[in-house]
């Protein structure tokens, strides 16, 4: 886990890492239990749509743990960008040598003895003295290499906790038997595993059904939006502090504008504190919100032709009527002038794996809410 940061935040509202305790809103309830129930040998399923806060609340949990523990490894891996089982072993492995070399280079000679069948390229940083450490793995030592990594945590006399986010991508390697592997590995390690992942239909798959290796191994956990009133109290004491203010008018209105969904609401209370010392009604919080929309919209542009024009289509009428039940429903395809419901259909579904579109309780909705904003603002009312 990287060093704890003790520089004070020009702008306190962080929508892109974690910088420790002071600047992490809430999660008391969750906090606790997910370092009870991993301090007690429980491995946990932590599973919310992304951009909700849970990459926070790992390293949030591993900080916690880390003050208690100044000895544990706490080791966060994120696999979002992996496609292969080769892929997962060579950045499972880059990460645990950073943490190792981070925490104490002895650790990192005796890795260097025990790993096999990868190709460490060691350099220093000429400004800091750091060592920095490149790893090349042959794909024929992709098993044996993660085979090494187990034998060298069981090695390990200290606790470790081991957080792999975005795990669905798992499901989706071409490798069939990579879920058995990992779970005939981990089910006998003595380190404690978070899984974490976005896509909630692909994660209750994989640890509740009875067909799966990981059925049953883990305690699932369910992560929903910050609760508005206390997420409001946090907010309003940093515009406090430099003797500013925030009204709950304008706050509920942000709450509301982006559902809840921390990441959004930390972009535009970034922007409102660079803008505003006080900030007093919704106004305010549109301009904000503009302006972060403007800044974003040369992403939203590209994206367009990487799409059929189904798929814009359907994207463009699920902005302008989200949430909606029941896209492939006639009278929604026909309000919206849509192709044939097996075309919207096919659509929905890629979609979906693009991560633009997530299905709530109440319907389908615009992944990325500034998104769902730009397509309301570019292609009907706002």
């Amino acid at each position: 886990m990287a060093k704890e940061k003790t520089k004070k935040l020009g702008n306190p509202f962080v929508f892109k890492g974690y910088e420790g305790p002071e600047y992490f809103c809430d999660r008391t309830e969750e906090t606790e239990m997910l370092v009870s129930s991993l301090q007690s040998g429980m491995n946990i399923t932590l599973i919310s749509p992304r951009k909700i806060g849970k990459t926070g609340l790992i390293k949030h949990v591993f900080h916690q743990i880390s003050q208690k523990n100044k000895d544990a490894v706490c080791l966060y891996v994120d696999i979002y960008s992996t496609q292969s089982k080769h892929e997962f072993v060579s950045l499972f492995c880059q990460s645990f040598v950073e943490e190792v070399i981070e925490r104490e280079k002895s650790l990192f000679t005796k890795a260097l003895d025990r790993f096999r069948g990868w190709r460490p390229t060691v350099t220093v940083d000429p400004m800091t003295g750091a060592l920095q450490v490149s790893v090349s793995i042959e794909q024929q030592h992709t098993d044996n290499t993660l085979k090494s990594i187990f034998d060298y945590i069981e090695h390990l006399n200290k606790d470790v906790y081991i957080a792999i986010d975005e795990f669905q991508q798992v499901a989706d390697y071409a490798e069939k038997g990579t879920e058995a592997l990992l779970r005939s590995y981990i089910q006998f390690s003595h380190a404690r595993f978070i899984f974490a992942g976005s896509k909630q239909h692909l994660m209750s798959e994989m640890f509740l059904s009875p067909k799966r290796p990981f059925y049953n191994s883990t305690q699932i956990v369910n992560l929903n939006p910050l609760h508005e009133k206390v997420y409001f109290s946090f907010a309003r004491s940093f515009f406090e502090k430099r003797k500013g203010g925030l009204s709950e008018e304008a706050f509920h209105s942000l709450y509301n504008l982006f559902d809840g969904v921390t990441w959004n609401i930390q972009m535009v209370l970034h922007r409102l504190y660079d803008t505003y010392t006080t900030v007093e009604n919704e106004q305010q919080v549109l301009i904000a919100t503009d302006t972060v929309i403007k800044l974003m919209s040369v992403n939203f542009e590209a994206m367009q032709p990487l799409l059929t024009p189904a798929q814009t289509d359907l994207l463009k009428a699920i902005a302008k009527s989200e949430p909606v039940a029941q896209p492939l429903n006639g009278d929604f395809i026909k309000r919206y002038d849509l192709p044939s419901p097996s075309t919207i259909k096919s659509a929905l579904e890629t979609l979906q794996n693009k991560e633009l579109v997530y299905r709530t309780d109440k319907g389908y909705i615009i992944y990325d809410r500034f998104f769902s904003l730009w397509l309301k603002r570019t292609f009907g009312p706002y």
